[in-house]
Parts: structure tokens; C-alpha cells; sequence
């Protein structure tokens, strides 16, 4: 028997052995069962977890299954593992949150939207003067790779078109700003900003307008005005603050 291979047990297993009976990767889909419960909240920092024994009945699968499964959430910085003790859950500060795994259980935690503002400050510090370089240093390639996307973003008919063509729009803009630490940085945010924009694109009560602003950006990207693209930038992200609204006590004004 292989190791991943999911055991027969009591009726009733849980979401984690189906899901991997589904995908093929017992451990991936028990450490995707036990990183959400972690991040939304059920399991808080400094919380030991179910020893190896548990864990292997309550999902049905091996206790090797679930070894690979703790470390794959150790190596996210989610736990850590102490001799008689056990795995505890780590401080919130030490996660890995740049990791596409948890960014995705944050995403989708009960904390979403502290998740979307603070992804949306992120953006704030980043955005402005990223897509400023870019309009003094594009070259024609990665041009056309901004306007691609505005282009895909206008023609999209569904959300899942219109959301993946907004990710690769500002992705392709952290890469033509020409600074080597934006380009791995941008790939591993590629999901806060996906499910940022998935949650605006379908709250936002304007999409034509919101594509007058991003086509602003290309424009000015195109016609190399870094202090005006920088600006229009900055009414991009003006509009999305209106839709995911200001942290808990910040004024709206």
C-alpha cells in the first residue's frame, strides 16, 4: 500500500480524504484541510494540534499521509513541532503569507476582509511607483502585454475571464517596472491580488468605469508619463477602496 493511499475506516470520512481520493495527493489535501482550520481561526496560535493517531481517523488515511502533511504546514511556517509536545500552531506573524497556500486560506478565512485591505495596502505601497518605472522603461513586448490584458479585461464575458485578465494587467506591470525584486514578489501575490479582484469585480456596481481607469494606466504606461500614470494608479485604487470600504474606526472620507 502507498503511502498516500487513503485506509478504509469508520463511515462518515471526512472532507480531507475525499478531496484526495479526488486529486491523487492524500498529504496535500490533509495539509489543505488542516492550513484552512488554522488560518480561519480553529485552531488559534499556540494551539497544539491532534497527534498523528487522530488525525489518521478522523480523515481515514495513514498516519505517514499525515508526517507529510505537517510538514508541508511546518515548511508554510504554520507550525512547529516541539519533542512530547506535539505540532503547535505558530504566532500569526511568523506564517508565510506570501505562500500561494495560505494566501488562499486567508482569502477565504472568516478574516477576508482585513485579508482584502490589507492586500489593498499592500497595492497602495507598491502599485504608484511600480507602474511609474514601468512607463519609463517598458519595452514594446511587455507593452503589449499591459494593453493585452486591458484588452482582455474590456472583452471578457464572465467573471473568471474578466478577474484573471486584471491579475495579468498588473502583474505584466510590476514586471515591466524593470526592478529585480518586484518580479518574484509580484509572482508570489499573483493570488491576494486574483481574489481581490474576484470579490470587486462582482461587488463593484461599475465595471465600465473601473475599465476607464485601468485603461488610464495603459495609456499613460504606453505613452511613457510616469507622473500620470503614477496618478491614475492612485484613482484606481481610490475606486477599490469605495468597494471593500475602510479598516474598522478609519474615516471614509
Amino acid at each position: 500500500m502507498s503511502q498516500d493511499k487513503p485506509r478504509k475506516g469508520p463511515a462518515g470520512s471526512r472532507t480531507a480524504a475525499g478531496a484526495a481520493r479526488r486529486s491523487g495527493s492524500v498529504h496535500a489535501a490533509l495539509a489543505d484541510e488542516i492550513g484552512s482550520r488554522i488560518v480561519r481561526g480553529d485552531y488559534p496560535p499556540g494551539s497544539i494540534l491532534p497527534n498523528e493517531a487522530q488525525w489518521s481517523q478522523t480523515f481515514d488515511v495513514s498516519r505517514s499521509a499525515v508526517r507529510e502533511a505537517i510538514k508541508m504546514l511546518m515548511a508554510k511556517s504554520l507550525l512547529a513541532s516541539r519533542p512530547k509536545v506535539g505540532s503547535r500552531v505558530e504566532p500569526r506573524e511568523r506564517w508565510n503569507l506570501l505562500d500561494r497556500d495560505v494566501l488562499a486560506w486567508y482569502a477565504t478565512s472568516p478574516g477576508r476582509d482585513t485579508f482584502m485591505r490589507t492586500v489593498q495596502e499592500f497595492r497602495y505601497i507598491i502599485e504608484p511607483e511600480a507602474t511609474a518605472f514601468a512607463a519609463l522603461r517598458r519595452s514594446d513586448e511587455q507593452m503589449e502585454e499591459i494593453s493585452g490584458a486591458c484588452r482582455a479585461m474590456a472583452a471578457a464575458t464572465s467573471l473568471e475571464e474578466r478577474t484573471h485578465a486584471d491579475t495579468r494587467f498588473h502583474l505584466a506591470i510590476l514586471r515591466a517596472a524593470g526592478n529585480d525584486l518586484l518580479v518574484p514578489l509580484g509572482v508570489l501575490i499573483e493570488t491576494a491580488f486574483d481574489h481581490l479582484f474576484r470579490y470587486v469585480t462582482r461587488e463593484g456596481d461599475d465595471l465600465d468605469h473601473a475599465q476607464k481607469l485601468h485603461e488610464a494606466i495603459e495609456r499613460n504606461i504606453r505613452l511613457r508619463r510616469p507622473d500620470a500614470a503614477r496618478n491614475a494608479v492612485r484613482r484606481l485604487l481610490a475606486n477599490t477602496d469605495k468597494i471593500i470600504g475602510p479598516y474598522p474606526g478609519e474615516s471614509t472620507d
